[in-house]
């Protein structure tokens, strides 16, 4: 009695203190740690610690090949008792081994002595103070011929969670949700998450393995977010201790996971192969046949060595990472005729447009790395508006060649006379029926291309390399799965004509994290095909994640649409900066779009000097600029109603939090359709600099809470016309001619909370209908 006493005050003083835990493992080969070092394994408890914050003491001492009597009878158990204090974790997990039942070091058979091995570790973990946690074991990739799941595990599994049961012990049931994910991602799709790879990627593996029980890094991610995962679901006391993401009520294990290709080490240079650095030489079959013959012997890597590589159009083959050294140039030609007229997608729909200075269909595992740069000749085919460039720039320009343009277009520069004729052309490339690729030559100069397309590929890599000078978007990943940008740069001047950073399209799992955009059109921007083919296509884009991204010249930072008719969700993005963009958050469609946008996570935004809002939603998107130019006029659209349809664009349920904007025209703006109002808006923790306010227009379910507006212009603070259920909790701000205004006879139960809207010499308007019964100050 004494003892339990000892162990309670022990326990207590403990938790009083504030200690984060201690998480001791124990286990097999599938929870153990392993070597970094070219070595492509690794345990679930190796991953384990990323989904747990900081401070809290993993001690991992699972081992490889260990079964519950071995790990006994080796006293790797008596190590780990030795250490345990009260309040302290164990997390126990075997089963692989104890069934080689040809092995009498390592055999347990399940209901004797394996059962009573797990009821010694608890009860023993238990008599130290600590907390017990049995998990079934995880499961092994096996399939039947027909593609179903086998299972191999017999009788332990259901040994655990007896045992479990019967002494009250917390279970995670790794065996039921590893057979869930290895099913979901199917056959082929679960071999990414193992150990298997093929020869020629480590040299401790030369001939490579099939290995369907051990992970790698992806996989035992995977794993470990699953465990963490139950652990919250089950409200166990160590969900505590999970890592929070800035995303208000989200875990880290709620973020996707995004596999990434490796390589084999075999390098083919091109200058081996014959390729010039002398920016007149081209390369182009050079390079391309390096491609085809490393992707054809199994792949590997084709290096462009230091130097200006000249070149035409490459095409990017499976398992080939294309990787450019530091101080190399893959300079692409200027030259129109280098580049053919292809079958492929533009803004969303099915076009005609030039072959991409870089592209790939259907292919998995491909890469461009390194830190060189890679330029696409881009001012060899943009049109060019005389406003955007000093008169200096402008006279230069017109001299190069080209055309001015004729009449109301004598403000425009083109490239030719046949890229002008198709300026004055609607749709111009879209595939119709019953043409040809040779019906589109009368336009070629019009059909930029891409500088990057990538297209129905998965595991994709682009990191480290400068893009640059792009004819028309930087970088297409198009229908692809598990595409990682890392620490690139896009670069474009800033105005560039459709010259976007990275327009992902329809791509699952998705990571843009450490890069840099400095481009003449949206940043980063998602989309998801445009109109009735985006919506036939049906492919969302999402399960991306973006952070740590800087964006510096651009329409917007962040953008979603306008082609987003195949909807887009699952999105979170965080720690990012914009400085100078037209718009910060810009999130636009229009009727015809149809789709439906949400589940959007945004937080810890940065921005500076935004020439227009801070952030935007607009289902009225026009095709323009932003900001309109100096004496630009423009009409705001009518408002009138529409019969609700599958052409109905949908936002809802964004997720905004913790905003800084020094100097914007206006801080927030909301703007619906009529038969679909935006919904479902939560901002929260925003300061924001700006000379307008907030207006919002045709929206429901619109909630502010701990917004702080420095603007110039306060008549009024805030504008709202025919929208309801609208929350504004805590809004500070310094002066106001007017609080709000309201406008429609629609307004309804608009709610002020927690503000003092006496600062204002008026505190609120209502016209066109609106009453103060629409609005509630609490």
């Amino acid at each position: 009695m004494k003892l339990y006493i000892t162990l309670l005050l022990s326990l207590f003083g403990w938790l009083q203190s504030g200690q984060k835990p201690r998480i001791f493992m124990i286990g097999d080969s599938t929870m153990a740690d392993k070597p970094l070092v070219d070595n492509p394994e690794r345990g679930w408890g190796q991953l384990f610690p990323v989904f747990f914050e900081k401070g809290v003491e993993i001690k991992n001492y699972a081992v490889n090949g260990r079964s519950t009597k071995s790990f006994i009878n080796e006293h790797r158990w008596d190590s780990v008792l030795a250490q345990l204090r009260p309040g302290d974790y164990v997390m126990i997990q075997f089963g692989h081994n104890d069934q080689k039942i040809s092995d009498s070091t390592r055999y347990a058979a399940p209901h004797t002595t394996y059962k009573e091995n797990l009821l010694r570790f608890v009860q023993e973990a238990r008599a130290k103070g600590a907390n017990p946690i049995l998990l079934t074991p995880v499961m092994r990739r096996k399939f039947d011929e027909k593609g179903k799941f086998v299972d191999q595990h017999g009788d332990y599994p259901g040994v655990v969670r007896e045992v479990a049961a019967a002494n009250k012990v917390p279970l995670i049931d790794l065996h039921k949700s590893s057979e869930a994910l290895l099913v979901k991602l199917g056959v082929e799709g679960s071999v990414k998450m193992f150990k298997t790879t093929p020869a020629g990627h480590y040299s401790t593996l030369p001939q490579g393995v099939e290995d369907n029980t051990h992970f790698n890094t992806y996989g035992a991610t995977c794993i470990a977010s699953l465990v963490a995962k139950e652990i919250s679901e089950k409200h166990l006391p160590l969900a505590q201790y999970l890592a929070k993401t800035p995303f208000e009520g989200k875990y880290r294990f709620d973020l996707p996971e995004i596999y990434e290709p490796h390589f084999r080490r075999d390098t083919l240079n091109i200058a081996d192969a014959g390729a010039k650095a002398d920016g007149i030489t081209l390369n182009t079959q050079i390079i391309n046949t390096a491609i085809v013959n490393c992707s054809s012997k199994g792949g590997g890597v084709v290096l462009i060595p230091e130097g200006m590589w000249l070149t035409g159009p490459i095409v990017l083959k499976s398992n080939v990472n294309l990787h450019l050294a530091a101080g190399a140039v893959l300079q692409f030609s200027a030259s129109h005729d280098q580049y053919p007229l292809v079958e492929t997608t533009y803004e969303g729909l099915r076009a005609v447009r030039c072959q991409a200075p870089v592209s790939g269909v259907d292919l998995e595992n491909i890469a461009i790395t390194g830190s060189g740069i890679i330029d696409g000749a881009g001012d060899a085919w943009r049109a060019v508006k005389k406003d955007k460039l000093t008169e200096t720039q402008w006279k230069k320009l017109v001299a190069s060649g080209g055309m001015v343009g004729e009449g109301k277009d004598s403000s425009g520069w083109y490239p030719s006379r046949n890229y002008y004729n198709a300026s004055k052309m609607k749709l111009v490339g879209v595939i119709m029926p019953g043409k040809k690729l040779s019906d589109y030559e009368d336009v070629k100069d019009f059909l930029r291309p891409n500088l990057i397309s990538i297209s129905s590929s998965k595991n994709v890599l682009l990191e480290g390399v400068t893009f640059q000078n792009s004819p028309a978007w930087c970088l297409h990943p198009l229908l692809c799965e598990n595409i990682t940008l890392r620490n690139v740069y896009a670069k474009n001047p800033w105005y560039a004509q459709n010259g976007d950073g990275v327009d992902l399209e329809s791509c699952n799992y998705a990571r843009i994290t450490g890069s840099t955009f400095d481009v003449g059109d949206d940043g980063i921007c998602i989309k998801s095909g445009r109109d009735e083919q985006g919506r036939k296509r049906g492919k969302p884009t999402e399960n991306t994640i973006v952070d740590n991204c800087t964006v510096y010249h651009a329409h917007g930072g962040f953008v979603i649409g306008s082609e987003m008719s195949g909807g887009a969700r699952n999105l979170f993005v965080s720690n990012c900066t914009f400085m100078g963009t037209d718009i910060g958050l810009r999130f636009k469609t229009t009727r015809g779009r149809g789709g439906v946008v949400e589940k959007i996570y945004i937080s810890d935004i940065k921005m500076k000097d935004i020439p227009g809002e801070a952030i935007l939603f607009d289902m009225y998107y026009a095709a323009v600029d932003p900001v309109p130019l100096s004496g630009e006029k423009r009409e705001a659209p009518k408002v009138e109603v529409f019969p609700v349809t599958e052409a109905t664009p949908q936002f809802r349920d964004f997720h905004i939090s913790n905003i800084v904007c020094n100097n914007a025209a206006k801080a927030l703006f909301i703007r619906g359709l009529p038969e679909m109002p935006i919904s479902d808006i939560f901002l929260d923790h925003m300061t924001i600099s700006a000379k307008k306010g907030i207006e919002c227009m045709e929206a429901k379910n619109i909630h502010l809470s701990d917004v702080h507006l420095l603007t110039k212009d306060t008549d009024p603070l805030i504008t709202v016309r025919s929208s309801q259920d609208l929350t504004f909790n805590t809004i500070k701000y310094d002066q106001a001619n007017r609080f709000m205004t309201l406008q429609g006879e629609k307004c309804s139960n608009i709610v002020v909370t927690g503000t003092d809207i006496r600062k204002s010499k008026e505190d609120t308007k209502f016209t066109a209908g609106a009453t103060n019964k629409a609005l509630q100050v609490k």
